[in-house]
């Protein structure tokens, strides 16, 4: 398992310091010192968790479509989708304990990346759907369009996205994060099998979301 590199700054601005004043203790003897420099520490062991990035097994069949995030499914609903047509939207929330890095969930090309301002409410509402910050990225497969979401929550103020328009891509490719609570949304062909419910614990890269029908 390795670490993502956007978290290295958190990582070290904090653990590096809290080793400082531990040292710097053995010699002031201040328990003010002391506690501090076990708070930065344990706060730098917190951010080596959260940017976490452990190995994911990612399924080969093309007909699938992965999940982008860890997390927990809070919401799926059937929409009019203006890139992807009648759709299928699966929302996932990403608490701060979970891996914060985003997969891609089909292969194939991205067509667009476009970034929106907006609020932080917490995640979880239903309106940061569509009125927190977000980034959309829309990818055409070999076999459907689908639209990947990331919004920003309330603790989280950097949506980090490294997509660009015309990039190849693969299934479980590594594209982005969003640091601390979040929310990411995937949105497919409603004439697809949904894989999941409501309720439902994935894994970026690794679960599946929807599959392809034969007939589609």
């Amino acid at each position: 398992m390795t670490v993502a590199r956007e978290g290295y700054p958190f990582i070290f601005g904090t653990f590096m310091p809290g080793v400082a004043l531990i040292l710097f203790y053995t010699i002031n003897h201040s328990g003010y010192i002391l506690g501090l420099g076990l708070f930065l520490i344990s706060l730098g062991l917190f951010c080596t968790a959260f940017f976490r990035n452990p190995d994911r097994d990612i399924p080969t069949d093309l007909n699938l479509l992965l999940s982008p995030a860890d997390g927990k499914v809070i919401a799926i609903n059937r929409i009019e989708d203006d890139y992807v047509g009648k759709s299928v939207k699966v929302d996932i929330f990403l608490s701060v304990f979970d891996v914060h890095l985003n997969r891609i969930p089909i292969s194939g090309q991205v067509d667009f990346v476009s970034y929106r301002p907006g609020k932080f409410f917490s995640a979880f509402k239903d309106k940061a759907s569509t009125d927190n910050e977000r980034t959309d990225v829309g990818i055409s497969g070999a076999w459907c369009k689908v639209r990947v979401t990331q919004i920003a929550g309330l603790i989280a103020r950097r949506i980090v996205c490294r997509a660009n328009e015309k990039d190849a891509v693969q299934l479980g490719q590594l594209y982005g994060l969003i640091r601390f609570g979040s929310r990411t949304e995937l949105t497919f062909p409603d004439n697809c099998e949904v894989c999941v419910k409501v309720g439902d614990r994935v894994k970026g890269g690794e679960t599946i979301l929807g599959r392809r029908i034969n007939d589609a």
